[in-house]
């Protein structure tokens, strides 16, 4: 049977993108796997260390390394951009190298420095509703919701209001509320955006699993693509979100998101905290 941990004292690193934060756990080599209840004892706040998403670093198959990401409530996430951001960041710092490759559920990413920042292609966005999932068939660019939002999933779903006051939003209440909607068979992160200008957004994130969250990286992902099928920007859009600015860019090869990653700390987790799990 496969153990949560072996090592008696499990060593993590926790880093940033944009304030979204993650505990990182590097599985490689050893006997050791994160499971829904390690997860969400880790990301307590109060109890544990706290994160908006852990990613496990595993093998790579094909590829330098693999991801898993969870939420902080001990579910699954399918994808976590600003997290697949960090983890290119420190393999890089490992490797030396300028780029890696890092296969997730969504598929096969490529990450590369760029300057102080680090850019990936989270690949192409999927707008056919069983691709989002939606529950059953509809305009995936006006949802049948009241604010007329637009659906895209970028390994995740993702649901994009347009507002014209994105200061007056209550993210908390539409958020949850949308989140839990019967159109999300798997739940679904909510944007909300102001367009600014035809390059400018500013956005604002509930996440399914986490709440509200300092940034989104397949969130900003989905705005930014949302926002070019409405025909409000270019493909090429500068984002504000509450930890600060990213950029986006949907080529022919998918969305590239550019940004900035931070290295907090290295620690552990005594053998005292994981007897309890």
């Amino acid at each position: 049977m496969q153990q949560v941990f072996s090592p008696s004292n499990l060593p993590f690193v926790k880093m940033h993108g944009l304030g979204n934060d993650f505990v990182i756990f590097d599985s490689r080599g050893i006997d050791a796997r994160v499971t829904p209840k390690l997860a969400k004892a880790i990301g307590d706040r109060n109890r544990g260390v706290g994160f908006d998403q852990l990613a496990e670093i595993k093998d790579g198959e094909g590829t330098d390394i693999s991801l898993d990401f969870w939420n902080s409530d001990g579910s699954r996430a399918g994808a976590c951009g600003n997290a697949t951001r960090c983890v290119a960041w420190l393999m890089m710092q490992e490797s030396g190298n300028n780029s890696v490759t890092i296969r997730t559920e969504r598929g096969v990413l490529h990450a590369v420095r760029a300057g102080d920042e680090v850019s990936v292609n989270m690949g192409h966005p999927q707008r056919d509703w069983h691709e989002v999932p939606l529950s059953h068939a509809v305009n995936t660019n006006h949802l049948p919701l009241a604010g007329d939002p637009v659906a895209v999933g970028m390994g995740n779903p993702h649901v994009v209001f347009f507002v014209d006051d994105i200061v007056g939003v209550d993210v908390a209440a539409q958020g949850v509320a949308v989140e839990h909607d019967p159109l999300f068979p798997q739940r679904t992160n909510v944007e909300f955006a102001q367009v600014r200008g035809h390059d400018e957004i500013r956005m604002r994130v509930w996440e399914r699993g986490a709440g509200i969250t300092l940034a989104c990286g397949s969130g900003a992902c989905a705005t930014a693509v949302a926002a070019a099928e409405r025909g409000l920007t270019g493909r090429t859009v500068r984002m504000e979100v509450d930890g600060g600015w990213m950029t986006l860019d949907w080529r022919d090869d998918g969305v590239w998101m550019t940004g900035p990653v931070q290295f907090v700390f290295r620690g552990e987790f005594d053998a005292s905290f994981l007897e309890q799990i």
